[in-house]
């Protein structure tokens, strides 16, 4: 089993969150690969391989980063025969507001990996209450459609302990859904 979490990141912080999700899906997979965009687009074979592949993004402006699009519209040179047909995909993004219309970004996400006819995963963790309150975590951005973080850029902290702990989670349910996929075919 082969997952391979493609990013981009600008100042570090989207590249962390790579990190944890890594983390969380090595609990559950031997081999999980970062790989920044730049690097992907240099070497498309290894994203041929995979059994998943995880798509990774700051939200700039309301949308993927312009390095993140490069890497998407790099894909139309083999879209054409669908070599990711039915692979897994999930997505994460994150920026330093709360909202930053991070769901558009991870629209986009879902919808790239649509148009090469993948599986989309969705981040799959409520968020947790009590007394009617929401907690900080797990998922405390309460997003669905895949992960949504958050960094401090006022003071070149990293992302919120919270939202690391939600990443590994995150990546822990990828592989899991990598394995049954692949139980499945044997």
């Amino acid at each position: 089993m082969s997952i391979v979490i493609v990013y981009h990141s600008g100042y570090g912080h989207t590249k962390i969150v790579a990190e944890h999700i890594q983390k969380g899906a090595l609990e559950r997979s031997a081999d999980v690969k970062l790989v920044s965009t730049l690097e992907a687009q240099a070497n498309f074979e290894i994203l041929h391989e995979a059994d998943a592949l995880v798509f990774g993004t700051p939200t700039y402006m309301g949308t993927v980063s312009a390095e993140f699009k490069k890497f998407m519209e790099a894909t139309g040179s083999f879209w054409y025969q669908q070599k990711w047909k039915d692979k897994l995909a999930a997505g994460f993004t994150n920026s330093s507001t709360l909202n930053g219309d991070k769901l558009n970004t991870l629209q986009q996400l879902a919808l790239f990996a649509a148009q090469h006819s993948m599986l989309w995963i969705s981040l799959g963790i409520l968020p947790k209450f009590e007394n009617d309150i929401q907690l900080d975590e797990p998922n405390g951005l309460a997003s669905y459609l895949g992960l949504m973080t958050l960094s401090d850029n006022a003071h070149h902290q990293v992302n919120t302990p919270k939202d690391m702990h939600t990443a590994e989670l995150f990546g822990k349910r990828i592989a899991e859904l990598v394995n049954e996929k692949i139980n499945l075919i044997k």
